[in-house]
This record gives structure tokens, C-alpha cells and sequence, in this order.
């Protein structure tokens, strides 16, 4: 039995699609015994290039059933079925994505009309679905809506399978999608961990930790470990003897103990044994004229950053929406490389410091002001972030801009000094790694709660 399909898609990053309409044909070999099509809310927006290709848009889709409202009917359709598709992998990949969103792991076998097809009906000029149809007469309607194409699909797999006399072709191509079998003893200590965030510990028989890593789930985590194929799972499989944990509620203070352990212990299988984890930063000088000039570089450990990047893309990306929120020149940011005037000053969303028409004070307040919330060199604060039970709260304590460690306080206990603080705090190492860890933490998390203390 197999099940043929079409899905049409909101477009969009790489498993961030949502489905806006599908339609599925149960085909027994010989005749279509059912069918389900239905449009879908995709709870997103839809790109619109998509939207020009399919007809679909937004307003269509506002009274339609929602994928959790159609995912019954798809699972009973699709049952002890071998779903057919065009460039199945994509398909087969929204599926099980929608489905895991859900909570469901989604798994059936597959075959892909593109590859029979190469392998049947060779020496096409192009096997897009549209193109392969009309040069083998299949008349189509309705096409990039989900039903044509779908129904497409089914004339063009009764093609297929007549020409596959001795099923041969088919057989090979059905992709059984197979689960890598856990061991018993991978079993029992999975059982055993949590499904929280934290950093775990994998240890050889002897104690020896040979990987150490964070995790916003360690049970699911410790199961890709397990069930993984590369070379690095194989030996830690083959070697795991324990796994332990330590649960922290915080994904910011899993991060911070996961790098402190991990430069303490030197496990074997962590590669996060390199010197650093960024590889820029952004660093402020003063020009000729007084103004104060921003620059991504390459990180340079003899010079103090204002904040660090793992990328360079990731900096410039990051003075762009700052030149825009501060109101920034982009040739004293070093977006706009010019002698004159920078492009903001033409449109007039520049007030003129690249060729000094504001005055160096009034320019240097709104850089200073960009360098105070991006660094926190000097201050004395702690961030607030989620503790390991509902009532409890984690704090990360930074005195005189330098880390200190990390505590938790019951919610009705009130923080309000850097005193109190430090008895509830367990010291830690203050580097590089951690100055970068937590300001690109900050950045990503604009909600979290930062207190700055008094020292009395």
C-alpha cells in the first residue's frame, strides 16, 4: 500500500517551514481506496515568492485546521503505508518535522519518484515534476497546489510501475529508515537521567569523564550520544561505563560550568579543548577629529573588547542594528568605507559625524551609551535567570566587571547588595571564554533580568 503525496510549504529557513496545504492519495497498486486533502494553518508567515507560485496566502489559511487538528487523520492514512513523493526527502522531512513539533517521532518508509524515474525512464532533459508529466503525457492540473501535483504523482508512479516489471528498481529504492538499537546498558542509564538542563558527564569504568557537554534536555542529549553514527558516538558508546549530571535550570549557568569543566577535566572527546570559542570582537579607538570610532577584528587577547563574536559575520550583523538603534555613522563603525560622507548622511539618518557636522561630544554620548550596554567592564550586577525548581531563580554575580560564579536563591529571598550575594554564590574562573559566554548570552536573551548592586 502506499500513500501519495504532496505538500505545499510557507518557504522559509531550513526546518522552520510550516505546511499550508496537503494532500494524500491511498493508492493499492491499482486504484486511489482513499484520500485526504486539506488546507493548513501554518501559525507563520508565508514567503512571498510562495505565495506567487501556489496562489496561497494568509487570508486563505485563517479559518483553516491547525497541523495538531489534521495530525490523527495523516498518521491513520498513512498507516503500515510506504509514502510516494516528488523529491521525497523534502516531503518526508516536513512531516516528520511538523510531527515532532508535536512531540511524535513520525517514521514510514519512503520512495522518491525523482530517483525511480532517473533509473526508469532515463535520458530526460529534466525530471521536475511538471516537465517529466508533460513529456510523458500525463495531463496535470491545478499545478503547485498540492492536490494537482499529488494527483500528478500518482499517474506518473503507475508509469513507473509498469515499467518496473520486476520490481526490482522499486524495492531497492524503498528507504526503511532504520533506528540504531540502543544497548541494554545504554537503556539503564538512560533511564535514569532527567529531562532537564544541565551539563552531563560521561565516564569510563574506571571514572575517567571522557565527554562532557550542556544540554536543554540531558536525556535526549545522552540518546544522540547513543544512537549516533559518526566516529565520536561509536567510542563513546563503546567506552560509556556511567553518565552523571548536574541539573542547572539555566541554559546561561549549564553554558558557563560546561566550559569551567570542561577546561578542568580536559576530556578526551571534547573538541571544545581550542583556545577560544570566539573569534572576534568589537573594539572602540578615538580618531584624529575626537570622535569615537567602532571596529570588528579579529579577537586579539593582548587588547580588551568592548563584547566578542564567533563569527565576523555575526559582528557586523551586530553594529548594523546598532548603527540603526543608536544612530550610529556607518563610516565611524566601519560599515562604509568613504573619504566623504557615509550613505545614512545622504538619506539624511545620519547627523553628520563622518564629516564632522556633529560635534564629537554629542556623538560620543550615543557610542558611549552602545559600549555601556554591550560590556560590562567595571559594574557591579547580577543576571537573573531560571533556577532547577519553579520557585527557585539562578544568579550569575559579575563584581567590578569581573565573573564570579553562580548561586541560586529561593524566590521569596530578596537580592538587593553584592554582600548578601556572595554567600550564596560558588566561585568560578573569570576568562575570555566566560566574558564571551555571557555577553552573547545577554544579546540573544533581551528579557532577562539584570539587577545592578550597591556594594552596601
Amino acid at each position: 500500500m502506499y500513500a501519495i503525496l504532496d505538500i505545499e510549504t510557507t518557504g522559509g529557513k531550513y526546518n522552520e517551514e510550516g505546511i499550508t496545504e496537503i494532500a494524500i492519495y491511498k493508492y493499492d497498486g491499482h486504484e486511489v481506496v482513499d484520500q485526504f486533502i486539506s488546507l493548513v494553518n501554518p501559525e507563520r508567515e508565508i514567503q512571498p515568492f510562495v505565495v506567487n507560485l501556489t496562489g496561497i496566502n494568509s487570508n486563505m489559511l485563517r479559518s483553516a485546521p491547525k497541523f495538531y487538528e489534521v495530525a490523527k487523520r495523516i498518521v491513520e492514512i498513512t498507516d503500515e503505508c510506504i509514502l510516494v513523493a516528488h523529491n521525497a526527502n523534502f516531503d518526508y522531512r516536513i512531516l516528520k518535522t511538523e510531527f515532532k513539533r508535536l512531540g511524535f517521532d513520525y517514521e514510514r518508509k519512503s520512495l522518491c519518484t525523482v530517483e525511480l524515474s532517473k533509473n526508469l525512464i532515463p535520458g530526460q532533459p529534466s525530471y521536475s515534476l511538471g516537465k517529466l508529466v508533460r513529456s510523458l503525457g500525463i495531463p496535470v492540473t491545478d499545478r503547485h497546489r498540492a492536490s494537482g501535483d499529488a494527483l500528478a504523482t500518482v499517474k506518473l508512479f503507475k508509469v513507473l510501475l509498469n515499467k518496473d516489471t520486476e520490481k526490482d528498481i522499486v524495492k531497492q529504492s524503498i528507504k526503511s529508515n532504520p533506528k540504531h538499537q540502543l544497548e541494554p546498558r545504554h537503556i539503564d542509564i538512560i533511564e535514569n537521567l532527567p529531562s532537564t538542563t544541565g551539563v552531563y558527564y560521561i565516564h569510563k569504568a574506571d571514572g575517567e569523564i571522557i565527554y562532557i557537554g550542556k544540554s536543554n534536555n540531558i536525556k535526549k542529549r545522552i540518546n544522540q550520544h547513543f544512537t549516533g553514527t559518526h566516529a565520536k558516538s561509536k567510542k563513546i558508546q563503546s567506552k560509556v561505563s556511567a553518565v552523571t549530571y548536574e541539573s542547572t535550570g539555566s541554559e546561561l549557568v549549564a553554558l558557563l560550568k560546561e566550559s569551567e569543566e570542561i577546561k578542568k577535566n580536559r576530556p578526551i572527546y571534547n573538541r571544545a579543548l581550542r583556545r577560544s570559542i570566539f573569534t572576534h570582537a568589537l573594539y572602540s579607538f578615538v580618531d584624529e577629529n575626537g570622535y569615537i570610532n567602532l571596529k570588528i577584528d579579529i579577537a586579539d587577547g593582548r587588547k580588551n573588547p568592548i563584547t566578542t563574536f564567533s563569527t565576523r559575520q555575526s559582528g557586523k550583523s551586530f553594529i548594523t542594528k546598532a548603527v540603526e538603534e543608536f544612530n550610529l555613522c556607518q563610516k565611524l563603525t566601519g560599515l562604509y568605507k568613504t573619504k566623504s560622507s557615509c550613505f545614512n548622511y545622504d538619506i539624511k539618518e545620519c547627523q553628520g559625524a563622518c564629516i564632522q557636522k556633529e560635534s564629537p561630544e554629542s556623538y560620543n554620548q550615543r557610542v558611549k551609551q552602545l559600549i555601556d550596554k554591550n560590556s560590562y567592564s567595571n559594574k557591579n550586577m547580577v543576571i537573573i535567570d531560571r533556577g532547577r525548581d519553579v520557585d527557585e531563580r539562578s544568579a550569575i554575580l559579575i563584581k567590578d566587571g569581573v565573573f564570579q560564579g553562580v548561586g541560586y536563591f529561593n524566590l521569596n529571598y530578596q537580592i538587593n547588595n553584592i554582600d548578601v550575594l556572595e554567600s550564596i554564590i560558588t566561585p568560578m574562573q573569570n576568562n575570555r571564554d566566560v566574558q564571551h559566554i555571557i555577553q552573547s548570552y545577554l544579546r540573544k536573551n533581551k528579557r532577562l533580568k539584570v539587577i545592578h548592586l550597591n556594594e552596601n
